[in-house]
């Protein structure tokens, strides 16, 4: 099969990293990849919401099955694209349409979804620009800290927690008023904050059954603790002491089988990932997001964990044969810690020379995240740069493996949060 990936990040990485190893791969595009991807496929530069210079390459190189990894195309609508055009109707591709990326596009279409399918979710109401002082009277009925959220796509950093009510009001000015995240923000979901501890659950779905994924933690907070300000994901372990069968047998009843029956009644053919993010407050669990695309760290713990041929995996779900189609998973632990561009997630330099990443132990899998080469040298082209997984008999283990890691690598600024994983033990 011929393969092309969509995204340029650590998720795309592990992906290309994971499907190169299927003895059904003969070849491998990423569109637009990074310095890691080119050391198991090839790199092409076409943006991914570039849907013409995509389906013309697609086409031109007989391309079997498309991956979307990230985001802004699926909001955006490339699989209605794709399957709109008759000359591209032989290509597979994973990934949900327009109107199902809407759990993630729109978090205002995503908590209406939950209440109208009896999902448990925070109380919460959305407001716009016109309705700005009943989010403020609003605000002042809810305990603090208080949730805000804009409603459409913001990198990762559209979600705020207020621990004052002045921080609340003058967060709901920023969005509504000076539109901080411009059309995302024109719409804020304003909910009850819970006091819990997180967990992500992977759902990849052919539309009528799905398989279950190893699950994860991630770590979104710059700082140790969980302080500061939210980032795109500074590590992620997997899998979580507190998920039992038990935990994992209730939220297929009280959230999966129920998200993936509203999607059929709103006659959405979902073909891809649902990634559910989740708060457990004692021993019960809400859905805080849905995305419509693996997580980004979690996907570079969560593939290493599968020893399945993820590419069969990925052909059964383009099929909608996944009802015949099992996974199997290591009992190993992964662990992974990002290594960020000082500044992140706000200000920071790009081009630094990363060093040290030739050396590292064979236990370690170094997934690219924002890199680039330029005369066989690697440097830095983003925020989060590289993830550093471990694979291990224990967390513990990898943890520390992923820690020494995160030491030998380096580049000018380098930061990183010594802390993943240790709430857990």
């Amino acid at each position: 099969m011929n393969v092309l990936i969509i995204g340029s990040g650590g998720r795309e990485h592990a992906f290309a990293w994971k499907i190169a190893q299927s003895s059904l791969c003969d070849n491998l595009y990423i569109a637009t990849g990074n310095a890691g991807t080119a050391r198991v496929g090839t790199n092409i530069a076409i943006k991914p919401t570039d849907f013409e210079g995509l389906s013309n390459f697609c086409k031109e190189n007989n391309i079997d099955l498309v991956l979307v990894g990230n985001e802004e195309p699926l909001v955006k609508g490339i699989v209605d694209y794709f399957e709109s055009d008759s000359s591209l109707e032989k290509i597979k591709i994973i990934g949900a349409n327009k109107k199902g990326a809407q759990l993630e596009g729109s978090k205002d279409f995503a908590k209406n979804f939950m209440i109208k399918n009896n999902i448990p979710t925070a109380k919460s109401e959305t407001f716009t620009k016109e309705s700005i002082q009943k989010a403020k009277e609003y605000i002042e009925t809810l305990s603090i800290p208080v949730v805000l959220k804009a409603d459409g796509l913001a990198a990762g950093k559209g979600v705020v927690i207020a621990h004052s009510k002045e921080e609340a009001n003058k967060t709901l000015d920023e969005m509504l008023l000076d539109e901080k995240f411009g059309e995302a923000s024109s719409k804020v979901v304003i909910e009850e904050f819970l006091d819990g501890i997180e967990v992500s659950l992977f759902v990849l779905t052919d539309g009528k059954d799905y398989v279950l994924l190893p699950e994860a933690k991630d770590y979104k907070q710059i700082g140790e603790g969980n302080t500061g300000l939210n980032t795109g994901g500074m590590g992620a372990v997997s899998p979580v002491p507190f998920v039992t069968k038990e935990f994992i047998k209730n939220a297929e009843e009280t959230i999966i089988k129920p998200t993936l029956k509203g999607l059929q009644n709103e006659n959405i053919d979902y073909c891809g990932f649902i990634f559910i993010g989740l708060m457990v407050v004692k021993n019960k669990a809400y859905v805080l997001e849905y995305n419509v695309r693996m997580g980004d760290p979690e996907t570079e713990v969560v593939l290493p964990r599968i020893e399945s041929d993820f590419l069969a995996l990925l052909d059964a779900t383009s099929k909608k044969e996944l009802a015949s189609h099992s996974i199997k998973i290591s009992k190993k632990a992964a662990t992974t810690i990002m290594l960020v561009s000082g500044g992140y997630p706000e200000k920071y330099q790009k081009g630094k020379l990363i060093t040290g990443n030739q050396n590292l132990p064979p236990n370690i899998i170094a997934f690219h995240a924002g890199t680039k080469e330029n005369e066989n040298q690697i440097l830095t082209n983003g925020g989060r740069v590289i993830a550093l997984t471990a694979l291990a008999n224990t967390a513990k283990e990898a943890l520390a493996a992923s820690n020494q890691a995160a030491k030998l690598v380096t580049f000018e600024g380098k930061y990183y949060r010594k802390d993943i994983g240790k709430d857990l033990f």
